[in-house]
């Protein structure tokens, strides 16, 4: 890939901080937009602005065409078999709390349990916990090794004939772990029980294919993958999302209304109250086709090489501690550097005109497992260069040098 045209795709990159040239490793949190993304995004609210789906003239046709067009690209993405099984939804968030609380409605009662893990963001969390606590039902937690992979024997052990859900990351916000979904997914699945990916950190760095992982539910947010915040998608398998009731009532997700009841709208409708996000779809739709034109396996390959990389310059820093250092890892380093607190490190470093992410990374359970108050984290992308490694190498050590 060439870094150098690539950045120049991205507007916000060329710009300085406290006089200094911006160096961007907060991916994690938020991807940066390429040009292609904000030029789509400028198009459809100068050229096409419309509701859709709900009018016969040429703006609401063409902007329903564009739309429906943008759903066939995430089917394509992900390999879904159909684009009924793509729901349109504000991210990552909204998804996994559409599948708590209508899949929890359908198939869980008093006594099931669902099981998730230590390491999971918030988002994939607090959902199960609460529709647990709603339903009289328990939430177990599998734990992780010291390496910060997930414990698989543990997970093992938990599956039983009252699991009603798996739901697990695909990659740690915090630990950077890839876990094997496909090996847990097909375990599950001997028990019969179905399985839940939260991909918000996988979708962006690993080609993901839906139908080969076999999963029954996987979610994404687009602004971790170079597209607008406010904008994301739930694939679910067909047999799943006809049974479950609709998520929110109102417009678009009805067929027929009376007084005394109401028929709802067929896939993926059924599930998509309310005027949708379009801009942001078409914007999503722009990413897809940028991450397509670059080709996953390539980002993949690059990111790769910066996570190694970053590892072994890190590495040299006096007291530095990582955590998550898994073999099958995604591009991001977890860190503290002695008895530093996570902010004070990212403070210094923010000063020199480098973006981290300190703190807990809405994941609470894990640092109380890990007994920290959080760490320091950068997150690489496929703009980041080498030489940006190097800066927050020198970055640290400052920081070091003054804190310690």
């Amino acid at each position: 890939m060439d870094i150098n045209k690539i950045r120049a795709d991205f507007p916000i990159l060329s710009q300085q901080i406290y006089n200094r040239p911006l160096v961007y490793l907060d991916n994690a949190a938020s991807t940066q937009k390429p040009r292609q993304v904000i030029d789509a995004i400028v198009k459809y609210y100068e050229h096409d602005n419309c509701n859709i789906h709900r009018g016969v003239h040429y703006l609401s046709v063409k902007a329903t065409e564009a739309y429906e067009e943008a759903r066939r690209e995430v089917r394509q993405f992900i390999n879904a078999k159909s684009t009924c099984e793509i729901i349109f939804t504000k991210g990552a968030t909204e998804s996994l709390n559409l599948v708590a609380s209508s899949f929890g409605k359908q198939y869980v009662k008093a006594g099931d349990e669902v099981i998730t893990s230590i390491m999971e963001h918030h988002s994939n969390f607090v959902p199960w916990q609460q529709m647990c606590l709603e339903r009289g039902a328990t939430l177990r937690v599998a734990g992780i090794n010291p390496q910060g992979e997930l414990d698989l024997d543990e997970l093992k052990g938990m599956l039983n004939g009252k699991t009603r859900l798996v739901a697990l990351t695909h990659v740690s916000n915090v630990l950077g772990t890839i876990n094997p979904v496909k090996e847990i997914i097909a375990l599950a699945h001997l028990h019969g029980i179905p399985v839940l990916i939260d991909g918000a950190q996988g979708v962006s760095h690993l080609p993901v294919d839906v139908q080969e992982m076999d999963c029954d539910f996987y979610c994404f947010s687009g602004h971790k993958m170079y597209a607008p915040m406010g904008a994301g998608v739930l694939y679910g398998k067909e047999k799943f999302l006809e049974e479950m009731p609709p998520y929110q009532m109102g417009g678009e997700m009805i067929k027929d209304v009376y007084l005394d009841h109401t028929t709802f709208n067929e896939l993926p409708f059924k599930f998509e109250a309310g005027t949708p996000n379009v801009g942001g779809v078409m914007g999503l739709h722009a990413a897809i086709l940028y991450l397509n034109g670059l080709g996953m396996e390539n980002i993949a390959a690059y990111e790769d090489q910066l996570l190694k990389y970053a590892t072994e310059k890190l590495s040299a820093i006096n007291d530095i501690r990582f955590f998550g250092t898994s073999r099958h890892k995604a591009s991001l380093v977890s860190f503290l550097i002695g008895n530093i607190h996570p902010y004070d490190t990212g403070m210094i470093i923010d000063k020199m005109g480098i973006a981290v992410r300190t703190g807990h990374h809405c994941a609470m359970p894990l640092m109380d497992y890990l007994k920290i108050p959080g760490t320091v984290r950068a997150s690489f992308a496929f703009y980041n260069t080498f030489e940006e490694v190097d800066q927050l190498v020198a970055a640290i050590g400052k920081a070091r040098e003054m804190l310690s």
